[in-house]
C-alpha cells in the first residue's frame, strides 16, 4: 500500500510521537515536495524531526495531473492530491475537514492522524490511544474536547 501525506496530519502525529506507526499500517508513506517544504521550512512544530523521518520520502508531482479544487487549497494540500492521483495511492494523511471534503470529490481515499491512532490500536500497534491524545492536547494543535471524547470511546478507553 502508499499513503501519501499532508502537513497537518503528519504535524500531528510527529506530535504525539506517532510517525512510526505509518509504514507498518500502510507499507510505504511518500509527500510531495510542496508538503515537505511546508513542515521543515523554518522554525516550525516538528521541522527537525519530520525532515529525518521524510527523508527518502519525497517524491515529483507531474503537473499534467490535474484534480478538482476549491478556492482555499495550499500548495502542499494540491500536490498531495494530484501525487495521489498519479501513484494510483491507496490513501491520502490528511486532517483538514475541508480538504477532505475536497478529496472524497476527487475519489481519494482518506484516513487522519486519529484514525491511526485509532487503527493502530485496533492492529495491536498501540495499547492506548489516550497518551497520545494527551501529548496533543498539550501542544498547540486544537483537539475538541467532544471529538477527544469521541475517539476514545471509540478506542474503548
Amino acid at each position: 500500500m502508499i499513503l501519501i501525506a499532508d502537513s497537518s496530519a503528519l504535524i500531528a502525529l510527529s506530535i504525539c510521537q506517532s510517525l512510526d506507526l505509518l509504514e507498518p499500517l500502510f507499507g510505504e508513506v511518500q509527500v510531495p515536495q510542496a508538503v515537505f517544504d511546508e513542515v521543515t521550512i523554518g522554525q516550525k512544530t516538528e521541522s527537525v524531526e519530520l525532515a529525518r523521518y521524510l527523508k527518502g520520502k519525497v517524491k515529483s508531482v507531474e503537473t499534467s495531473r490535474y484534480v478538482y479544487l476549491d478556492g482555499y487549497a495550499d500548495a502542499g494540500e494540491t500536490e498531495a492530491m494530484i501525487l495521489y492521483k498519479q501513484i494510483d495511492a491507496d490513501w491520502l494523511l490528511i486532517d483538514d475537514k475541508r480538504g477532505r471534503k475536497v478529496a472524497t470529490i476527487n475519489e481519494i481515499k482518506t484516513i487522519g492522524s486519529l484514525g491511526v491512532l485509532l487503527t493502530a490500536k485496533k492492529k495491536g500497534l498501540l495499547t492506548a490511544v489516550k497518551p497520545k491524545l494527551d501529548l496533543l492536547a498539550k501542544s498547540n494543535l486544537y483537539l475538541s474536547e467532544t471529538l477527544r471524547q469521541a475517539v476514545l470511546d471509540m478506542a474503548e478507553e
